[in-house]
């Protein structure tokens, strides 16, 4: 969905984030599931493989380093003089290799920081057998989330530091010297010496814990399963665990002290995913205890991860503060709940080979996370959510840069930028396609035969691909490729609609959507499509070859893609148009929002009049689904947005929008209503964020008047937040001294980084800088002030990228490694300037591994589209405001 500047500034405030996405058999597909050939630019050789990890490690938080200790047992395949393994910031101290001679052999460490190796060359070639590598080394204690890093907090009791793990991808190496590569799976044997008053929660149970004195304490946890090394997970620190029963697997939540009873939502949701995901797989869940921990904090790069039996999740996505939080947080902490614990199945239990089907982990738990929060809360409405998401992948998928779902990642830079809409939202977008095509039951029996059959092991997509034709009897192995193995968006034209004797006859023709290539050669895909005329039953072809046919019950408005499960977008012809917008009222709400979206990009590309979505949406009753309101309010800023650097036309259509909007607004107002559902409480805060940014100054007052007067009539959880991000959007140099004393005197951590990062999100340009300058101090917190950069991005984009280039040095120590080739083209992204796209490039010349400049070279593309909206489309839009009146 689009969001107007100063909704998104407060929302990704909020969460530290940067505003800135020929046929084969199945039998020769399934061939290629075998480990693919070693890359060399970052995979190890095949000669010498894992099966066991045996891991002390003593952590020093006041140091920020640990002492590690690791013995590994190894399989050498063929005779070798030297054992290569992956190792980032480890120093060795001494190391042995035993055999079946018992005699230890003591090799010479070589370290390749650039390849990230460390090399143990023996003095005679190794036979081929079973050994175990001892190792002893120092490790850092990082202040990012990599690898084994720190995070320090304020509580009641002063403040505090506690230590967590952060292993995808791939950063496990910063811990353990290791083969750190997902089809290379092992078990693990972890020993943790701790502070004696300390927690400490790993994958597994703890089987002994002994005192080792001085204030130490030993805990040795129980052998995982075989999982991948980025699995791997470690916390220490002053936490407290509730914990439930289900199944047999003992589910639990982990926090800071005093914070547990804000994680029983997270409690709950895990609860009822977990057995529900139990029967969907068909295979139970393997561990004997699932936990979810909370961490103060955030990350450029992740909100939540899955490591095997030990999900780790930022405060903000998972705990419900009284005093701040909203249905939406509510709602997310389910979402990421049921997506991560997906991830124990897909992911964890069967892995994928290798990071270029990253997307069989991430778009499968996206696509999953969606269907059991539908399920388990239909009051949500959060069926048209998929909307959404498949919007935000199209975005992404419209423009050159774009990748396929499946994708090359050849070096660690590559793979930082593969977590994106792609991978996940078009990965998820195509498996409902699928599911929709083939039938919930026969999609289900396949995943379940999948998952039974590489049960601890790894796959490619092919097998997920096999496991499902096998199970549905129907062929989807062409479809399945077309859409995840090339890039880009199928765009189905209808070329006609005849009605004859109660049927509509449609020709279609398949091109290609983009948003920036209009004369580009479209790809061809064979393509699922479903068609509905209003009230009549649903209808489907594979329109293959570019052409198809296709008879609906049925006469009047005929809808494409009915159910909004395909992937891709709808052209209509003027009629065809017509007819959808007189019987608009008449359809399913989904339907209706996905109109509006295909209406909307077909509009911005210049497909159709740029005014089509605006004469749409002139025929939404005040009394329309909230979602297809909250998408109108969203395009109303987005075209707010556009019309920036010129004033008249821009006034003109604040007035105009304001006066589409304020009479939703009357009916559901400020204050909420004991029966108001989670859509209205969603829209509510659109709407005031919306009419915020198109310059109401009532909202803005009223707003105002709410802070001053900070009781809990005047500012409720659900909007406590977003009155203090639009006080904060709107301050003055007094009112942002008044926000800056209130997050320094904030104890809780997750109001405490809010407040720090709406200093960011300020109109005013030398407040912007001030808080520029903040973030360079120790004051926000070490995992803060890169999201406060990013705040800053969302008001002053050019200012923001210019400030982070110039003060390079410290800002980089500000960003986990695994964002730094997105970090900054994320900071200057949102520019309207071509001057940046001069700049942005400089930057990755400069900084920036040409294997990894895909986040650069996207940023670019979306600076392009947008100056290309602005000079092309807008001058439409304007025309249609006069025409209206205004």
């Amino acid at each position: 969905m689009r969001r107007n500047l100063i909704t998104a500034a407060i929302t990704l405030a909020l969460c530290g984030i940067t505003l800135q996405a020929s046929a084969q058999s199945a039998a020769e597909l399934s061939r290629k599931a075998a480990p693919p050939a070693v890359r060399a630019t970052t995979q190890l050789p095949r000669n010498v493989v894992p099966s066991h990890y045996a891991i002390e490690v003593t952590p020093h938080a006041d140091k920020l380093a640990f002492d590690g200790k690791v013995t590994i047992d190894i399989d050498v395949l063929e005779p070798t003089s030297t054992i290569v393994l992956q190792a980032v910031n480890l120093t060795f101290a001494k190391s042995a290799l035993t055999g079946k001679s018992g005699k230890p052999l003591t090799p010479k460490v070589t370290l390749d920081p650039q390849a990230q190796t460390a090399s143990f060359t023996f003095d005679a070639p190794l036979p081929a057998g079973r050994y175990a590598l001892a190792i002893d080394y120092v490790g850092m204690i990082n202040t990012q989330a990599n690898g084994l890093f720190a995070i320090d907090y304020d509580s009641e009791d002063g403040k505090k530091r506690a230590l967590f793990t952060q292993f995808e991808a791939p950063d496990a190496r910063r811990f353990v010297p290791s083969w750190d590569e997902p089809n290379l799976k092992a078990t693990f044997d972890l020993t943790v010496n701790a502070p004696s008053a300390d927690m400490v929660v790993s994958n597994m149970p703890a089987t002994a814990t002994r005192d080792l004195g001085n204030g130490q304490k030993q805990v040795r946890f129980a052998t995982s399963p075989k999982m991948s090394t980025y699995l791997l997970f470690l916390a220490v620190g002053e936490f407290e665990r509730a914990t439930d029963m289900v199944d047999g697997t003992e589910v639990g939540v982990v926090t800071p002290k005093g914070k547990v009873a804000q994680a029983a939502g997270a409690l709950e949701a895990s609860r009822l995913v977990l057995k529900d995901y139990n029967d969907y797989f068909g295979v139970k869940y393997p561990l004997p205890k699932l936990d979810n921990v909370a961490a103060p904090g955030s990350s450029q790069f992740f909100s939540a991860m899955e490591n095997w039996g030990a999900i780790l999740s930022f405060e903000y996505i998972l705990l419900v503060d009284p005093k701040i939080s909203t249905i939406g947080n509510v709602q997310g902490i389910f979402s990421v709940a049921a997506h991560e614990i997906a991830h124990q199945w897909f992911g964890n239990l069967v892995t994928m080979s290798w990071w270029d089907d990253l997307w069989l982990n991430e778009g499968f738990a996206t696509w999953m996370a969606a269907r059991a929060t539908e399920k388990f809360h239909p009051e949500w409405n959060t069926r048209l959510d998929a909307v959404g998401g498949r919007e935000g992948a199209m975005s992404r998928d419209a423009v050159a840069t774009t990748h396929p779902v499946v994708q090359k990642v050849e070096t660690v830079e590559q793979l930082g930028q593969a977590f994106d809409a792609i991978t996940y939202q078009k990965g998820g977008a195509v498996i409902r396609m699928l599911e929709n095509y083939v039938g919930e039951d026969a999609w289900r029996e396949g995943v379940r035969a999948y998952m039974q059959k590489h049960a601890y092991g790894n796959t490619v997509s092919a097998d997920l691909w096999s496991a499902v034709q096998q199970a549905a009897g129907k062929p989807i192995l062409d479809i399945a490729r077309d859409f995840t193995n090339q890039p880009g968006i199928p765009l189905i034209t209808v070329d006609s609609a005849t009605c004859n004797a109660g049927t509509t006859t449609l020709q279609l023709s398949q091109g290609e959507f983009t948003k920036d290539r209009p004369g580009k050669t479209p790809l061809h895909w064979r393509v699922p499509v479903v068609a509905q005329a209003a009230g009549g039953a649903r209808v489907d072809t594979v329109v293959e070859g570019g052409k198809g046919s296709l008879q609906v019950p049925g006469c009047g408005a005929v809808v494409v893609n009915a159910g909004q499960a395909g992937y891709y977008r709808t052209l209509y012809g003027d009629a065809q148009f017509a007819a959808i917008g007189k019987d608009f009222a008449k359809l399913d709400a989904i339907d209706q929002l996905g109109i509006m979206n295909d209406t909307w990009a077909l509009g911005m590309a210049g497909l159709r009049p740029a005014s089509d979505y605006l004469d749409l949406a002139k025929g939404v009753s005040i009394d329309a689904d909230p979602a297809i309101w909250d998408d109108i309010a969203g395009t109303l800023g987005s075209i707010n947005g556009y019309l920036a650097g010129n004033d008249a036309a821009q006034k003109r259509f604040q007035a105009y929008a304001r006066g589409v909007l304020h009479p939703v607004f009357a009916k559901i107002g400020w204050n909420g209503k004991a029966d108001d559902s989670a859509p209205v409480q969603l829209l509510r805060t659109t709407l005031i964020g919306t009419l915020a940014g198109l310059g109401d100054e009532a909202i803005v007052a009223e707003a105002r008047r709410r802070f001053a007067a900070n009781d809990d009539a005047s500012m409720p959880p659900a909007l406590r937040s977003l009155i203090t991000g639009i006080v904060a959007n709107k301050a003055d140099a007094a009112t942002w001294d008044t926000l800056h004393a209130m997050a320094r005197a904030e104890k809780t951590p997750m109001i405490k980084n809010q407040l720090y990062n709406l200093l960011g999100i300020a109109e005013d340009q030398a407040l912007g800088q001030r808080a520029l300058d903040l973030a360079l101090t120790a004051e926000p917190g070490a995992t803060n002030s890169a999201g406060m950069i990013g705040a800053v991005a969302g008001q002053h984009p050019d200012m923001a990228f210019d400030f982070a280039v110039a003060h390079r040095a410290q800002v980089e120590k500000l960003v986990d490694a695994s964002s730094q080739a997105r970090y900054y083209p994320g900071i200057g992204g949102g520019s309207s300037d071509r001057a940046m796209i001069g700049k942005l490039r400089a930057f990755a010349d400069a900084h920036i591994p040409a294997s990894a400049r895909n986040a650069t070279e996207t940023a670019i593309a979306n600076i392009e589209y947008r100056l290309q909206v602005k000079q092309q489309r807008m001058p439409a839009i304007e025309a249609w405001l006069k025409k209206q009146g205004s």
